[in-house]
Formats: C-alpha cells, structure tokens, sequence
C-alpha cells in the first residue's frame, strides 16, 4: 500500500500533450539484444473521444488504431525502431497514417550505472487529416530502475514540429511516467501517465494541457513474450477521455 502511495503522489507532483494515441507507451531503457529482432503491435481503441473536426483532424471517437513496430538490435547498446501507423474507423477514418524511424542508444551494464539509462530519437510524418502536425521530432530520455518487486521508468520527452501549427513554438515537454508492481512472478500491476504541458517556460494554460492516466498490466510469462494493457482515462478537454490499448511483442 504504502508504493502505491508512493506512486501517486509521484504522478500528481509532475505538471505532464500525451504522445498520439498510436504507441502508449513508457519506454525501459533496455535496447532489444544483439543480433535479435523484436516484432510488436500496438493497438487501442478510443472508447470516448473527439467528436468534431478539430484543426482539420478527424474525430478519434470509436476509432482503431493498429501500430506495427519492429525494432532490430545491432550492438548491445544500440538499436533502431520503425513504425507503421494505421486507423480504423468509419468516415474516412481508415486509412494508413504513416511512419517513423527511433534509432536509439543506451548505457551499456558494464557501465554499472545505479539506474537504467537510455535516449531515443524519433523522426517521422503523419497525414494531416490524423495528425495537423505532419513532421515531428522527439528526443525521449528514459531513466528506469528496480526495487526488488517495483519498477519505476521515467521518460522526459521532448517534442518538436517541423510542419504544421506547432512549428514556431519550439520543443514542446511530454513526460511519461510509469509504475509498477510484481504482484507475482507473472503479473505487474501499475499506472501510466502521459501528458503534455506546451512549451518550455510558456506553458499552455490548464485546459489546453493534455493528461491522461491509464491502469495497467505487464505479464511476463516467456522472455520472448511481451505484453501490455489497459485502460486510460483523459482529465482535460484536450484529452481522449476513455482509451482501452493492448500492445502484444515477440523477439526472434
């Protein structure tokens, strides 16, 4: 009881636009190993959302959002990641959206660093009718660590347009922040939350903030396996306010 505590106070003392709901999720810092590749699927399906063309983005009400990303190993401290983003819906809302490409390096453990320690960056373009910024950069670093049975990961994100609304208004700052619990040898219980608070030193007022905070599951029955879902709940206007999202990975 007295972690759980712990992490809500943690999650409420942080000022945290959530990262579009393609890939929700917070990064570790371990890199997939050398040699192997990782395969994932990240989908959710926005329970209550947007309802209205908003700056020229459809609605994300009762929409699918199906993510391929495969990830390869090439050293034991540097991987690259690439994304296929997809929707399902009606209305024209069913359409490839688009890609991105995260290279991404790590500490490595003969180091012996007290934390986990990672960046990526990611680079890519979305359509405008799903994304009114259509070339995006991110700058995450992730710090994690592990108490015995608590896991706790921290991702300060930085976020930057190239091409649509946001482009003037410099990086903006979206952290991530999770953590959890080893219930059993199998099951993690936690919480998630993403958000964003507008650019640095000029933040947006409150309701023009996005946050959303999702309960969820990690099982980790075979080192081969990854999985995780949940359910999210938005806290502002500018927020999908109910997401339910599963994302299923297998290394080779």
């Amino acid at each position: 009881m007295k972690y759980l505590c712990l992490l809500i106070l943690v999650f409420y003392a942080l000022e945290l636009k959530a990262q579009d709901n393609y890939e929700i999720q917070v990064y570790g810092s371990e890199t997939v190993e050398k040699g192997k590749t990782m395969f994932e699927l990240h989908s959710n399906y926005t329970l209550n959302g947007s309802k209205t063309v908003t700056s020229g983005e459809l609605p994300t009400n009762h929409v699918v959002h199906e993510t391929v990303e495969i990830t390869h190993g090439w050293t034991t401290w540097f991987e690259t990641g690439f994304y296929i983003f997809n929707s399902i819906g009606d209305a024209g809302r069913t359409a490839y959206v688009g890609s991105h490409i995260r290279p991404r390096v790590a500490a490595p453990s003969s180091w012996n660093w007290p934390v986990g320690v990672s960046i990526s960056t990611e680079f890519g373009f979305q359509k405008a009718a799903f994304s009114a910024n259509t070339s995006t950069l991110e700058i995450r670093p992730i710090v994690d660590k592990k108490w015995n049975k608590l896991y706790v990961s921290l991702n300060p994100t930085l976020e930057k347009s190239f091409k649509g609304p946001d482009q003037n208004r410099g990086f903006t700052f979206s952290p991530n922040v999770k953590g959890s619990y080893d219930v059993t040898k199998v099951v993690a219980l936690g919480l998630e939350y993403y958000g964003s608070t507008g650019p640095f030193f000029h933040y947006d007022p409150i309701k023009q903030q996005d946050h959303q905070l999702f309960v969820a599951t990690d099982l980790n029955a075979d080192p081969k396996w990854e999985f995780n879902g949940g359910i999210g709940y938005g806290f502002t206007s500018n927020s999908d306010r109910a997401i339910v999202k599963i994302i299923i990975g297998r290394r080779f």
